[in-house]
This record gives structure tokens, C-alpha cells and sequence, in this order.
């Protein structure tokens, strides 16, 4: 496929001002009308049983793909593969692994805003070196390879 900075050279190659003059044109006018605007987001609804069976429903009924479905029921395309592939949401199930993430997640965003600070989804990792601990012998190495050891002790004798 011949990219547009290659059509423009081959018309200067030819000699093909007029050509050129008009893609000129039609450049500055694409650069008018150009906007920079904030990507589209969709703000996901609640996953809902309904909802649920309404993204399986769309999916047995029609030819939509996952993305589609997402785009019409206002969801994540996550959330469409979540139901499809795992049966997640079908039920209201407030002990489900959904529900307990769902809540855990509210109540981060309620201490960051309350806070005013980022909180971290997890408890720092801590270096699990203790003093008393003995220390790695070095893994074996394989005789047949040299290592500066080898140099060093050889010319001390």
C-alpha cells in the first residue's frame, strides 16, 4: 500500500505542480477541520443478573461481536467476555468473587477520595531477608567453563 508521503513524491518526480497544488489544498483543509477531542469512554453500568442474561441473549440472537454488545449495553467488552466465557453475574450472589472485588473496589475509591491520596491496592512487598539467615552458596558452576577464578589462582602459584 503506497503511503501518501510516497504518492506526493512520485508527483514531484513527474513534475505534476498542478497535482500537487490541489493535494496541497486538500491537506490544509483536512488540518482545518481537524479537532483534538478526549477519547470516547464509556462509563461501565453495574453488572446486574439482567444485564448478564441481556449479553447472552444478544450473543445467541444475533451476529454481534463481544465489542458490539459492549457498545450497545454501555459495559466494558471485559464484562461481555466475563459473562459469555464464564457465566460470572448470573446470580446476585453477594459472597460471589465478583461482588467481594466489586465492594473492595468501592471502598478504595471511598478512602482515595476521603483521603485525598492514592491507597494502595495491596500490602507492600517486604524483603523477607531475615539476620539470622545463612547466606546461598552460589549455584554449581560447570568445570568444563573458566571463570577469572580460575586465572587468578593459577598465576599465584
Amino acid at each position: 500500500m503506497t503511503t501518501l508521503k510516497e504518492f506526493e513524491e512520485a508527483l514531484r518526480e513527474q513534475g505534476m505542480h498542478m497535482a500537487l497544488a490541489i493535494l496541497e489544498r486538500l491537506k490544509e483543509r483536512d488540518r482545518a477541520k481537524r479537532t483534538i477531542r478526549p477519547a470516547r469512554r464509556v462509563s461501565g453500568k453495574k453488572m446486574t443478573p439482567e444485564l448478564a442474561r441481556r449479553i447472552i441473549e444478544l450473543n445467541q440472537n444475533t451476529d454481534m461481536t463481544q465489542q458490539e454488545i459492549a457498545f450497545q449495553l454501555g459495559v466494558n467488552q471485559g464484562r461481555v467476555n466475563e459473562v459469555l466465557k464464564r457465566g460470572k453475574w448470573l446470580t446476585e450472589d453477594p459472597q460471589s468473587e465478583e461482588a467481594k472485588a466489586r465492594d473492595k473496589a468501592k471502598a478504595r475509591l471511598k478512602r482515595m477520595n476521603a483521603e485525598d491520596a492514592p491507597v494502595p491496592r495491596k500490602e507492600p512487598i517486604v524483603a523477607k531477608a531475615e539476620k539470622g539467615t545463612k547466606k546461598q552458596s552460589p549455584k554449581p558452576r560447570n568445570l568444563a567453563q573458566l571463570s577469572i577464578e580460575d586465572f587468578l589462582s593459577g598465576t599465584s602459584g
